[in-house]
């Protein structure tokens, strides 16, 4: 299967989907708790940074969009500063062409997590009652054959918050059996026989048992479940998301069952819209549906390791592919490749964080550091000390293990997306000379607890870029970005 994933993710470049549904704004408000409040027994966050980003069916373009498709959204919003922030989201991406309803009796659904040490305290929903939303996403109906003449695929998300109406999603079919393109579906309603006309519908575990009346747990729980939600949608391909134990699928009378991989969570949002870009991108480039759903394993198997509301692009998929490379081909790049590479990733809508450090003897405490900074971005890419800076800093006897070394190791981590080195005692040439961007520094004391893991030694400059957090600082350096300010 890895060898067919590069050619699928190639010919899906370029192609053009359209996406419907229920569009939301996500925001995160990060910050940090060391005190309980003297008001009530509650925490008190301390505020550091507050992120926005496309959430719902606008999370499904933005993954879509970020495995090379030309996605064009059609949603509605509120007439209000959340619906315009969101827009103005989904403008931003060279791959995505925006086309929102503001209606002035809707306000934008909107989702505000409180999170801090990456666990959620709180989340605080703004909405509608679904019958506000439907009348306003009426006037899409003419769009969607408008725009559907020339895409590949239509791809419906249905939040239920009532952007999908019965009448909205009729004309989905229609306009799908017309132009004889593929129509999936990512369902919430408990009656599937709703989405009746749909090529390809994906509800998660949860949602299959409740609609089936059945349990979900095992491999033959879900065969019976599937079996009967077919009798309710004959015709329709069903795909099932089953978290850490992967996806299950059936077409016609198959029905097979992919695992997934083992990895570190840190959080599920947004893993089902990954998910489902990820079928309609293979199924865009005509692959058959058993390729589709492992690379969607892929793809929501990436999504899960990464905080926030996650995107994935074709590039890390197909490293992924690469993950078992021998030690001799680690991932380090030149200054003029982890530049160009910056650029890329930047280009996709995506948050890179940067941290640095001798790395020479790797510990717990180096794992932790460079596990939360991935967790505060989107991509992490590490500058390492030369061998020659290490024996400036360290004395003649360092470093243990050669740069090459070093890099080797760390490449192998998941929480690394790139390495790179620097000759000089700090990496501020590297950040100044290579990243688009105004940093302010400082140079800090490096006591034990820090990235080199060593005390009363020489200085060493230590920053984030692009809002990463680099938990071994005790000071947060954030910078805009001139992108959409997108935070996985």
């Amino acid at each position: 299967m890895m060898q067919q994933i590069p050619e699928m993710l190639d010919k899906a470049a370029g192609k053009r989907v359209l996406c419907i549904g229920d569009v939301m704004l996500d925001r995160y408000i990060y910050g940090t708790v060391d005190r309980v409040s003297p008001e009530a027994p509650v925490p008190v966050l301390r505020l550091t940074e507050t992120v926005e980003m496309p959430g719902g069916a606008a999370n499904v373009a933005r993954n879509l969009a970020a495995l090379g498709l030309h996605t064009i959204m059609l949603g509605c919003v509120g007439d209000d500063m959340a619906g315009q922030q969101l827009d103005a989201l989904l403008q931003g991406h060279p791959n995505i062409e925006s086309h929102l309803v503001a209606a002035s009796g809707i306000q934008t659904v909107m989702k505000s997590r409180f999170v801090a040490s990456n666990q959620q305290l709180l989340r605080v929903d703004v909405e509608n009652g679904a019958e506000d939303i439907g009348v306003a996403s009426a006037v899409l109906i003419p769009a969607i054959e408008k725009f559907a003449r020339d895409a590949r695929l239509i791809v419906v998300s249905d939040y239920a918050k009532g952007c999908i109406t019965p009448a909205l999603f009729e004309a989905c079919v229609k306009v799908a059996q017309a132009y004889d393109i593929p129509l999936l579906v990512d369902p919430k309603s408990r009656d599937f026989s709703i989405y009746a006309g749909a090529s390809l519908i994906k509800p998660n575990a949860s949602e299959l048992a409740a609609a089936t009346d059945r349990q979900t747990r095992s491999d033959g729980e879900i065969e019976a479940a599937l079996r009967t939600l077919a009798n309710v949608l004959p015709g329709s391909d069903i795909v099932v998301t089953r978290a850490g134990k992967g996806m299950s699928w059936l077409s016609g009378e198959t029905i097979a069952h992919v695992p997934g991989t083992a990895r570190e969570v840190f959080d599920v949002s947004g893993a089902g819209d990954t998910s489902m870009a990820a079928l309609a991108a293979a199924l865009a480039s005509g692959a058959e549906l058993a390729s589709a759903v492992e690379l969607a394993v892929i793809a929501s198997g990436l999504a899960v390791a990464k905080s926030g509301t996650a995107t994935v692009t074709a590039g890390e998929i197909r490293s992924a592919g690469t993950a078992s490379r021998p030690m001799s081909a680690p991932i380090l790049f030149e200054r003029d490749a982890i530049a160009d590479q910056v650029r890329k990733w930047r280009a996709a809508g995506l948050r890179v964080g940067f941290t640095n450090g001798c790395f020479d003897i790797l510990h717990p405490g180096h794992l932790s550091l460079l596990e939360q900074a991935s967790a505060r971005c989107d991509r992490l890419v590490v500058a390492i000390n030369s061998d020659a800076s290490v024996s400036r800093l360290k004395g003649p006897s360092r470093p243990v293990n050669t740069e090459l070394d070093r890099a080797r190791l760390l490449s192998g981590l998941s929480a690394v997306d790139a390495v790179t080195l620097f000759e000089e005692d700090t990496p501020a040439e590297i950040i100044e000379a290579e990243y688009p961007i105004q940093i302010e520094s400082q140079r800090l004391r490096r006591g034990s607890g820090g990235a080199g893991g060593a005390s009363n030694s020489p200085s060493m400059f230590c920053v984030c870029v692009f809002g990463c957090w680099n938990i071994s600082m005790k000071k947060h350096y954030f910078t805009s970005s001139p992108q959409s300010p997108s935070k996985a």
